[in-house]
């Protein structure tokens, strides 16, 4: 066992340091690697920096956001645009190299370190959450022992979807209210047992599941990594993942609602409200391990490049993170084929193949991550600036680009 352990934090190093090498080619916007600015589609047919400039700028007026960043990766070419403001009404442009809070993209990296711990034995898919957590889901018709890990990293166990909202209210003067306050996971698993369960789980190997999103259910995976390992799950995740990767600009910020400069503001336009409220100042504790991490394009590439080739996971583990079930209807947002496994996206692209990868929302952003299966391409949009009423919109706006970007140069 050490043995494997030592060859499997070796892989880890290899991989930081490849992934520093592909960082070391990004190209400034309009600026291609070795050459002047480009002019029109490269001659292999990628996207050039000036197109991808057009697409940033094209996301912003159709997705109504206040500001997009916008990174594409070809191997080792990497494009980079932007548009919009950083800030409003300052005309400051968005930040190369900015932080910004992944929102759901943590639940990759969640889903990460509990399958690390299936593969060392430690724990298994099939375990009840009532092993792990005896006497925590019960009541409503909520039952501990009929969900197991893997329905809780696939959205397949039926728990309510809490959000503190329901309880905090959902306005721009309940977020002024309560945006500094202190969510612990028992409370929020508690808010969730409130609701009855949406549908009972399914045998993990029966017939297809029902399906709904619930970032209780990381709350509860996060809360089964503590149980197991006895650390939190934020320092298991930064010593198996953020510190072999060199991520460094990727951590839990725990209580503390500031972001680190440079970054871009976010903003919200909450129902009922005619101005931009922003979000950006915030206690996140209240997503906990659903949605908790702050990072930045550079290491969200790095990590799901390592993640998809292999570098995080046995071949045994990453195979049962790419066995994907369909979602709901009402999440597919208008597009269709949309399929979760455990904690990893697969959707169809226009052309051959299928984006993979995981997006993250929250008041004020939206992120959209699209990686080709091995991981040789790349997509990541951050838009800050969101309202629903313009969800559709937004999210046909932001996929839409991630589909163009995938499919650039693969005749």
């Amino acid at each position: 066992m050490k043995a494997t352990k030592k060859a499997f934090r070796a892989r880890l190093v290899s991989v930081a340091l490849l992934a520093a090498a592909v960082a070391s080619t990004a190209l400034a916007p309009g600026t291609a690697a070795g050459s002047h600015p480009a002019s029109s589609a490269s001659a292999d047919g990628r996207l050039t920096s000036r197109q991808l400039q057009r697409e940033a700028a094209r996301v912003l007026a159709e997705g109504g956001f206040v500001g997009v960043a916008v990174m594409v990766r070809d191997g080792t070419r990497t494009v980079r645009a932007r548009a919009g403001e950083a800030e409003l009404h300052t005309g400051r442009p968005v930040p190369r190299g900015a932080e910004f809070r992944m929102g759901s993209v943590t639940k990759t990296f969640v889903a990460t370190v509990v399958l690390q711990l299936v593969a060392e034995g430690r724990v298994s898919l099939d375990d009840t959450v009532e092993r792990w957590l005896p006497g925590l889901v019960r009541g409503n018709d909520n039952d501990g022992s009929l969900i197991t890990v893997r329905h809780l990293l696939q959205h397949t166990s039926g728990i309510h979807n809490y959000g503190p909202e329901e309880d905090a209210g959902n306005t721009a003067a309940d977020f002024e209210r309560t945006r500094f306050e202190h969510w612990d996971a028992e409370q929020l698993v508690a808010g969730a047992l409130r609701h009855q369960p949406d549908f009972l789980p399914a045998p993990d190997h029966g017939p297809e599941p029902e399906w709904n999103y619930s970032n209780t259910g990381y709350v509860l995976a996060g809360m089964i990594i503590e149980k197991a390992t006895g650390r939190p799950w934020a320092e298991e995740v930064r010593d198996r993942v953020i510190r072999p990767l060199g991520l460094t600009g990727t951590y839990a910020p725990g209580d503390d609602p500031y972001l680190k400069p440079p970054h871009a503001h976010t903003y919200h336009l909450f129902p009922g409200a005619d101005t931009w409220t922003d979000t950006t100042v915030r206690n996140i504790s209240r997503m906990d391990a659903a949605a908790a991490l702050i990072g930045t394009e550079r290491d969200v590439d790095r990590f799901f490049t390592a993640l998809l080739g292999g570098h995080l996971l046995r071949p045994a583990q990453l195979a049962e993170m790419r066995r994907t079930v369909p979602v709901s209807e009402n999440f597919q947002l208008g597009f269709p084929g949309l399929q979760y496994g455990l904690g990893l996206m697969r959707q169809p692209l226009t052309c051959d193949g299928d984006t993979w990868g995981h997006g993250g929302d929250l008041e004020g952003f939206t992120v959209r991550t699209g990686f080709t299966a091995d991981g040789h391409r790349a997509v990541i949009v951050v838009a800050n600036g969101t309202s629903d009423e313009r969800l559709l919109a937004a999210e046909r706006a932001v996929r839409g680009l991630v589909d163009r970007a995938l499919c650039a140069g693969t005749d």
